[in-house]
C-alpha cells in the first residue's frame, strides 16, 4: 500500500507556518484534553490539533475497518494494536481530508468547529499507556566517553558492548509528557573521600538526549522476532529526556546497573511521529565492526537522519543551545534493539517504549549529556545569561527538539520541555 500522505507536493487548507514541524506530510498521533475537559485521540497540522474521535463520529473514516470507539479513548494503545495496515490507511485518509483540494471538511463550518482546535487551547497527555519501558545504551561515542571517565581509558568499552545492544528495564510509572516539571531526587551517595554514605538531594542531576520508539504487539512469550521484520512492529518515535542523578548512579550501579538514579523521571514529547512519516529520511548507520552475530545482522538503511538539539533555560532567562547531535550516530539500530529484546522470548506489547540511550556524536558539541559536555563537571558550560553549569540546577528547564529536513519537507517532533524543581519535601 503506497504512503500517499508523504506526497511533498501536497498542501493543506489549514495554514501551516513556514518551518513548522507539523506540515500535512507529518500527521503524528497523540492524545489531548480539550477546553471542555474531553480527552481524545488526535493529530496535528501546523498549529492546529485535530480531534480524530470527532472525525470518526462524523464518518470521515468510512470504509476503514475501525472499532466504533477507536479514537474516543484516552490512549493510542488500541489503535497501535491494529497494526501497520490500519496506521497507513488512517494517516493517508487524514492527509486526504486536509488536502487543499478536498472541500468535504474545508467547506463545512459546522464540522470544522467540532474537529479543529488551536494548539494553545488543548493540553497534551501521555499518548500511550506504557506497560513496559526499556532503555538501551546504543551510542558508541557516549559509552566510550563514560568508559573513559569511570574506567580505564584504554579499555573504555566493556567486552560485550560491540556484540549486543546493552539495555536495562526502566520504570513506566514516572514517564511524563512535555511540560510536567520534575523534582530533584533524594538518594544515597558516597561523598568524595568518604567512608560512609549519606542520604540527601542529588547534586549532579543530568539530562540525557534520547529518542524512543513505541511498539505494537510484537510476539507471544517464547517467540523471537528477526531484524528484517522488526520495523513492522514499530509504530513511531518520540523525543526522550531520561533524567539521571549521576552521584546516586555512581554509588548504586555496581553490580546490577541503573536503579533509583534513573527511574525518578523520564520526559517524552507528546506527539508520536510515525515510521511512515520518517521513511524519506532513512540513512546508513555507523559501520559495525566486528560484524554482529547472524540474528543481529541487517541490510539496507536502518538509521534515520534526525537532527537533535538540547537547550538549557534558567528561570526568567534566555535559553542556550548546549548540544547538537543526530539520531544517525547510534551504533545499534531500532531493528537490532527490538530483535535482541525478543531474542530470549521476552514478550513485547502494544504501547511499550524503548529508549535509544544517550545519543552523542563524534565532537564535543554533539555530546548528549552534561556528564560529557562538562566532562564530569571539570569544564563548566557558560550560558547566555553569564551563568555557568556543571549539571542542571533547580528551576532550570531542559528543552530537547528534533526534526528531519530535506529540500522539500521538514518533519519534526516538536519538543520535550521539562523544568527541574527542588526536592519534594513532605510537610
Amino acid at each position: 500500500m503506497p504512503i500517499t500522505a508523504n506526497d511533498t507536493k501536497r498542501k493543506s487548507w489549514l495554514e501551516v507556518p513556514q518551518n513548522s514541524d507539523f506540515p500535512i506530510q507529518n500527521i503524528p498521533f497523540g492524545v489531548f484534553l480539550t477546553k471542555e475537559n474531553v480527552v481524545t485521540v488526535g493529530t496535528r497540522i501546523g498549529d492546529y490539533a485535530i480531534d480524530l474521535g470527532a472525525l470518526q463520529q462524523l464518518n470521515y473514516f468510512e470504509g476503514i475497518d475501525l472499532t466504533d470507539d477507536m479514537f474516543m479513548q484516552d490512549t493510542l494503545n488500541d489503535f497501535i494494536s491494529d497494526g501497520k495496515k490500519t496506521w497507513r490507511l488512517v494517516r493517508n485518509r487524514i492527509a486526504d481530508i486536509f488536502d487543499a483540494t478536498n472541500p468535504q471538511l474545508r467547506d463545512s463550518t459546522k464540522d470544522r468547529d467540532i474537529v479543529i482546535f488551536n494548539i494553545d487551547d488543548v493540553e497534551m497527555q501521555l499518548p500511550v499507556l506504557i506497560g513496559d519501558y526499556t532503555d538501551f545504551y546504543s551510542s558508541k561515542e557516549h559509552a566510550t566517553n563514560v568508559g573513559k571517565m569511570f574506567r580505564d581509558p584504554e579499555n573504555a568499552l566493556l567486552p560485550n558492548w560491540l556484540h549486543i545492544p546493552v539495555g536495562y528495564h526502566g520504570r513506566s510509572s514516572t514517564i511524563v509528557p512535555s511540560g510536567i516539571p520534575v523534582h530533584r531526587p533524594m538518594g544515597q551517595t558516597m561523598p568524595a573521600g568518604g567512608d560512609y554514605p549519606v542520604f540527601g538531594p542529588s547534586r549532579l542531576v543530568d539530562f540525557e538526549l534520547e529518542t524512543a520508539f513505541i511498539t505494537t504487539d510484537v510476539n507471544i512469550m517464547g517467540e523471537n522476532i528477526p531484524t528484517y521484520e522488526a520495523e513492522d512492529y514499530i509504530f513511531g518515535m518520540v523525543l526522550l529526556n531520561d533524567w539521571s542523578a549521576r552521584d546516586i548512579q555512581k554509588w548504586e550501579y555496581v553490580p546490577l546497573g541503573p536503579f533509583l538514579a534513573k527511574n525518578f523521571a523520564t520526559s517524552i514529547s507528546p506527539w508520536i511521529v510515525t515510521m511512515d512519516a520518517l521513511e524519506p529520511f532513512r540513512t546508513k548507520g555507523p559501520k559495525q565492526d566486528p560484524s554482529p552475530l547472524p540474528y543481529l545482522q541487517t541490510k539496507g538503511k536502518k538509521a534515520f537522519d534526525i537532527h537533535l538539539e538540547v537547550s538549557i533555560k534558567p528561570e526568567d532567562a534566555e535559553e542556550t543551545i548546549v548540544s547538537k547531535s543526530n539520531f544517525k550516530y547510534l551504533y545499534w539500530s531500532m531493528s537490532q534493539q527490538l530483535a535482541h529484546h525478543t531474542s530470549n522470548g521476552c514478550r513485547v506489547n502494544s504501547g511499550d517504549m524503548m529508549g535509544s540511550g544517550t545519543i552523542s556524536g563524534p565532537t564535543p558539541d554533539s555530546f548528549g549529556s552534561m556528564l560529557e559536555l562538562t566532562w564530569g563537571g571539570k569544564n563548566p558550560l557558560k550560558l547566555k545569561d553569564g551563568s555557568e553549569r556543571k549539571f542542571i540546577e533547580d528551576n532550570d528547564t531542559v528543552i530537547i527538539r528534533g526534526f528531519c529536513e530535506s529540500n522539500e519537507v521538514r518533519i519534526g517532533f516538536g519538543e520535550v520541555s521539562s523544568q527541574l524543581l527542588p526536592p519534594f519535601i513532605r510537610q
